[in-house]
């Protein structure tokens, strides 16, 4: 009757073999490390950087305990914080010789220290969150000035265009302050300019000044303004992703806070500083026509550079002189992949823009053929020509980029393409640091209510159900196993108020074993057989228990769903918790059961407790032995 087949028995083993090996790496801690990443979009970092940074520990007399290249970053592991900051120094010296202008972004971090079978089976420690692991947290504000104007600059250029298109001569257009000025000399052209942009342009309204020289004034609707501000954050926050993953940092909290605010949070983090760089690297990217005059040649000679004109360096270091015009900007940008040239068998980046840089694309490269056009890379205000190749033909929404590249530079440059750049710049307003020793801190308060509240538990029911309480204690333990387990393979992060939540699924679990072992008390009561009542016992108590946690489950999902923050930690601990106690309390706790009294074939007991029969003022003694 109670009698397990030999697969269950199979599937409880496996079970606890895989939970153990994905809790094991949460024992082994983290080490201090030294990461070096990429400091500007046209810096590779490859097999060479691996072997700099190791000749450099070398001569330090430095030796790291693991130096390995992961990804786009180089880790040097080290065993104490000293050996840390000295090896940090160090690179920081070798790698960046000019301190203000630095190649790379030399970091401090944190690693699991898990051993390599471990790693090798993609076993690694659960993330921890910015209260547990320490790290930095900023508030940053956007710039909307900055991000509304810009968009008035290139819905200028775009009235510039479509009037072109309709051959409504203007007496010029400039943007002044919120808005866009158009004038012309006649009170008939500005009406057709009025039409041209009401058609082409919904996103403002236009209205006609009066005064001595009539013109136009644009500005934007309520409704397109607000999409600016929003489309700002949005597209800041995206950016802001690809560049915190170059940090290598796990479970980053990057949030929009309000109308114009974002919320970064960077556990294990130790370096502010560099973290602040990392926040401030705003790439953008421009295309702009290269100036091939008379003056712009001299000028990349070493004359002075013509108004109207910038110089820029290439990144072999030959001067450029591009014009001051900005055709097209990263925003427009849809996709970009590498690729080959079917005619030279050249590496190429094609490119994909929306309708409208399609447009202006068509339409500057039909007046410019044969001419040079520059792709300027700007970060932290430096500019850079990433190529400047030569219009070939009438460009669309899809062209291509190609010249004197190897296939590494094409596919680097079409990453670069993809990243995005900033909307808008943004501040800091608002910076925390939350130290490890106070993470620490955090971890062995929450571990020690966890310990406490599981030893009470624990203690109650061993004296309460006696050998049932064990069982009970056993099940509660293999609960907390898998849950940890399922943390680490998921990876997710595990937070003060996430540890508040393993508190509480350990009191649902062990109350799923209370409503098991009163159920076979009511069958013991009843005159039942010992075999019988541990039968009908979890047979009846299942019903109950699994509609506590069912509805347990849906309170968890809504707030997984609607939650965020702290409130969302909790709740994905609550509802992996929940799955993992109806696992231990139901299926794990009847094995043990049925592996103790199930081959017990004239079971006259059971260690239960005193089970009191009602109205008969005495209790039955099976909570004596063990039932033999």
């Amino acid at each position: 009757m109670n009698r397990y087949p030999v697969w269950k028995y199979i599937i409880i083993l496996i079970t606890l073999v895989v939970g153990v090996l994905y809790t094991l790496p949460n024992f082994f801690g983290e080490a201090p490390a030294v990461q070096v990443s990429a400091a500007k979009a046209t810096v590779r970092v490859d097999g060479s950087t691996l072997s700099r940074v190791e000749s450099v520990l070398q001569g330090a007399s430095i030796t790291p305990q693991r130096l390995t290249q992961e990804g786009t970053s180089v880790w040097a592991r080290f065993d104490t914080p000293d050996t840390q900051l000295k090896a940090k120094d160090a690179i920081e010296r070798a790698l960046n010789p000019d301190a203000a202008d630095p190649s790379y972004i030399v970091a401090l971090n944190l690693v699991p220290r898990s051993p390599a079978w471990l790693a090798a089976i993609n076993a690694k420690p659960m993330y921890l969150g910015l209260d547990l692991r320490g790290g930095v947290h900023f508030m940053l504000q956007v710039d909307m000035r900055t991000a509304i104007t810009k968009r008035l600059d290139t819905l200028a250029n775009d009235i510039r265009i479509a009037l072109r298109e309709k051959d409504v001569r203007h007496g010029g257009i400039s943007r002044e302050g919120n808005s866009i000025e158009i004038r012309a000399r006649d009170a008939a052209t500005l009406e057709a300019a009025r039409r041209v942009i009401t058609d082409t342009l919904p996103d403002l309204q236009v209205e006609q000044t009066q005064g001595a020289e009539p013109r136009l004034v644009a500005t934007f609707k309520p409704a397109a303004l607000q999409k600016v501000q929003s489309d700002a954050v949005k597209q800041n926050i995206t950016t802001l992703h690809n560049r915190v993953n170059e940090l290598g940092v796990a479970e980053p909290v990057i949030q929009q806070q309000g109308a114009d605010r974002v919320v970064v949070q960077l556990p294990g983090v130790q370096d502010t500083a560099k973290a602040k760089d990392i926040l401030g690297r705003t790439a953008t990217l421009e295309m702009r026509l290269v100036d091939e005059s008379a003056e712009g040649r001299a000028a990349e000679a070493g004359g002075p550079v013509p108004f109207g004109s910038e110089k820029f360096l290439e990144r072999d270091g030959r001067p450029v002189i591009v014009k001051r015009q900005v055709i097209l900007t990263g925003d427009s940008l849809t996709d970009a992949q590498p690729g080959f040239d079917s005619q030279t068998q050249q590496p190429k980046v094609d490119l994909t823009v929306d309708a409208k840089g399609g447009r202006v694309m068509r339409d500057v490269s039909r007046e410019n053929l044969k001419k040079r056009m520059a792709i300027v890379l700007f970060e932290k205000g430096k500019g850079e020509v990433l190529t400047a190749p030569v219009i070939q033909a009438e460009l669309g929404t899809r062209f291509q980029i190609s010249g004197s590249m190897t296939v590494v530079e094409a596919n680097d440059l079409a990453l670069l393409l993809r990243a995005g750049s900033l909307a808008a710049p943004m501040e800091i307003i608002e910076e925390r640091t939350i130290g490890p020793s106070l993470g620490a801190d955090n971890i062995a308060k929450g571990f020690h209510s966890v310990t406490w509240g599981f030893a009470a538990i624990v203690v109650f029911m061993v004296i309460y159900y006696h050998l049932f309480g064990v069982f009970s204690a056993i099940a509660l333990s293999v609960n907390l196993l898998l849950l940890v387990a399922i943390l680490s393979m998921l990876q997710a992060t595990l937070t003060l108020p996430g540890i508040a939540a393993v508190a509480l699924t350990l009191g649902m679990a062990i109350d799923a074993n209370v409503l098991i072992n009163e159920r076979i008390r009511e069958e013991l009561r009843g005159g039942a057989s010992p075999q019988a009542a541990i039968h009908s016992g979890y047979d009846r108590a299942w019903a109950t228990i699994l509609d506590s946690n069912v509805t347990s489950l849906i309170a968890g999902l809504a707030l997984l769903a609607f939650g965020s923050g702290p409130v969302r930690g909790f709740a994905v601990v609550h509802c992996i918790g929940i799955l993992t106690s109806m696992f231990s309390a139901v299926f794990f706790s009847r094995g043990i059961v049925n592996f103790w009294y199930g081959r017990k074939k004239k079971l006259r007991a059971v260690s239960i407790g005193t089970v009191w029969r009602p109205g008969a003022g005495k209790a039955l003694a099976v909570g004596q032995g063990d039932g033999r």
